[in-house]
């Protein structure tokens, strides 16, 4: 699944370099050129990353991230900036920022920012159980690194029982889970689920808990 970033800048020409630089990574780029506009956008799309300039018409970036963190917007976000001071500097800190890089500045150090960051976030949304782990980020769970095909029941399922690692997780709670008041759902539908959850994790133990309902050991 691509990274998704918002570039908030107002110069055209420094835009169209940094959408070419970040686009020849594979990140997917969304420009906007001022605040409203960028507004705008968060509410459409999420993103995995903010790059912000601060001197930008109509909201500047200080403004625009604080209202974000406001409304329990937590995405990371970077200052790119030519503001030298540490006022301003101090300022953008407490709007939220995870970090600023001062214009003009290396291609190199920019893209190991983004990446370090990036990494930082999506382990700080991992809840793992030895090799198995769950991308909160991006909703997917991951088997030594490598993503899981899993159909939206069977991720639903294997989720649940993630998050109660260890402890038996009745059959009533995961029918109420993965169809709430949907009454298609059905023990022997769970079974399939689990036989198949079983068959991608040879090395992860899920139990049956002979009329309660199952548990993931480790």
């Amino acid at each position: 699944m691509s990274i998704k970033i918002l570039l908030l800048e107002d110069d055209l020409l420094f835009a169209e370099t940094l959408i070419d630089l970040l686009e020849d990574e594979e990140y997917e780029l969304i420009h906007a050129a001022n605040g409203h506009l960028a507004l705008d956008f968060t509410f459409k799309n999420k993103f995995d990353l903010y790059l912000l300039d601060i001197n930008v018409p109509l909201i500047n970036g200080i403004t625009f991230l604080q209202e974000l963190r406001d409304a329990n917007d937590n995405t990371p976000a970077i200052f790119l900036t030519s503001y030298k001071d540490k006022e301003m500097l101090h300022n953008g800190f407490k709007s939220g920022a995870d970090g600023y890089i001062t214009k003009p500045f290396d291609n190199d150090e920019l893209l190991l920012r983004i990446s370090a960051l990036l990494k930082r976030t999506q382990l700080d949304k991992m809840l793992c159980i030895k090799l198995l782990c769950h991308d909160e980020i991006h909703k997917r769970i991951l088997y030594d690194e490598k993503e899981l095909e899993l159909s939206k029941k069977e991720y639903q399922l294997l989720f649940l029982l993630m998050t109660h690692a260890n402890a038996t997780v009745p059959k009533e709670l995961i029918l109420d889970e993965l169809w709430n008041t949907d009454k298609s759902g059905s023990e022997g539908a769970i079974r399939v689920y689990i036989n198949r959850i079983k068959h991608l994790l040879a090395d992860i133990r899920i139990e049956n808990i002979r009329g309660i309902g199952y548990k993931l050991v480790y």
